[in-house]
């Protein structure tokens, strides 16, 4: 099996590349911080993007490769769309630019869990190849925190002596994962989830509001919950809840039918997430008060009534750690979907009796 029919561990499905956004939205203080940074001399050859998944971390990576590939022209990152260097760099093919990420297995048959350090080990030949070749380098590592042990070691070697005119830019999902060591020789750029605007301009769609909820601020997760009709699969959930403390068995019943049916394992994965979600807002709404914009009508009063106080907060907390689990390892083995969430929202009005 060749690399090209295994899938893009850098892609969400259904969407461009992040190399071909031809804009980066909803993060131009990220941009701006670095064209700063570059414009007075504090250029570093290390750079931590950070950030939850999806929220524009790649995309920005690619576009600093092409200015910075192009030039570095001071008219700013959006390059003409003839630019010999950004149409190299859409097109996956730049002589001076490398992406390091999961690649295949030594069978060629499914990509490796991990970047694994004969993925790092490229930059050898890369920085000796290229070199003869004059202006700057740009390596992308996509994601950092896929890199394992080893993997991590070799790239910190580089970053401890970076060839000249070289840029390591670093996408960091979870950058706490990373070596300490690596993450002191990078300057961290952070990229802040993405607002209801930025991602109803993303995806087209006019629920801009509660995607940013439901999503939590990542246009990768958005595209999912639209896919999958996730907006008024959270809406059918909150009216399953509005009757605790017993939950309405009707509409349990039609929601766990249209997860389970034949070919909805998309939807039935998300309900699990979005299960997950309430509770985390139940909590919150225990301590804080109801979490605002809402992700369905009247959430913020349904979150008021059953999450008054921090007990309430506590418990909810306790049950999104415990039942998260048992419904993903239920699914692993196989038990009836259907069962394992009607036991979920068993637990659920259990607890709500004991709160009200």
């Amino acid at each position: 099996m060749s690399d090209d029919t295994l899938p893009d561990p850098t892609q969400v499905d259904g969407t461009p590349h992040p190399r071909e956004a031809a804009a980066l939205i909803g993060q131009a203080k990220a941009e701006a911080t670095f064209l700063d940074a570059a414009a007075t001399g504090r250029l570093h050859s290390g750079w931590l993007l950070t950030g939850p998944q999806g929220i524009g971390k790649a995309t920005l990576a690619y576009r600093i490769a092409a200015w910075l590939l192009a030039g570095a022209p001071a008219s700013g990152m959006n390059l003409p769309e003839d630019d010999p260097d950004l149409r190299l760099v859409r097109a996956g093919s730049h002589p001076r630019l490398l992406v390091i990420k999961r690649g295949p297995n030594e069978k060629g048959d499914r990509l490796e869990s991990v970047i694994t350090v004969r993925a790092v080990r490229q930059l050898g030949s890369f920085f000796g190849l290229s070199a003869a070749g004059g202006g700057r380098r740009v390596v992308i590592v996509d994601a950092a925190d896929d890199m394992n042990p080893n993997a991590a070691n070799a790239l910190l070697k580089l970053l401890e002596e970076p060839p000249p005119g070289a840029v390591l830019l670093l996408i960091a999902h979870q950058p706490a994962r990373l070596l300490p060591t690596i993450r002191s020789r990078c300057r961290t750029l952070p990229l802040a989830p993405l607002g209801p605007d930025a991602l109803a301009t993303i995806l087209g769609s006019a629920d801009g509001a509660a995607l940013s909820v439901l999503a939590q601020g990542s246009a990768g997760a958005a595209a999912r919950v639209l896919a999958h009709d996730g907006v008024k699969l959270y809406s059918d959930l909150m009216g399953v809840m509005k009757t605790m403390p017993r939950f309405d068995r009707p509409r349990a019943r039609a929601l766990t039918t249209a997860v389970t049916a034949r070919g909805a394992d998309g939807k039935l994965a998300l309900l699990v997430d979005l299960i997950d979600l309430f509770l985390s807002r139940a909590a919150r709404a225990g301590i804080l008060g109801a979490p605002l914009p809402e992700a369905a009508p009247d959430e913020a009063a349904l979150l008021h009534r059953l999450s008054p106080h921090n007990g309430a907060a506590r418990l909810y907390a306790d049950l999104q750690q415990t039942l998260s689990a048992k419904v993903r390892q239920g699914l692993a083995v196989n038990l009836d979907p259907a069962m394992l969430i009607l036991d979920t929202l068993l637990q659920i009005e259990d607890a709500t009796k004991r709160i009200l």
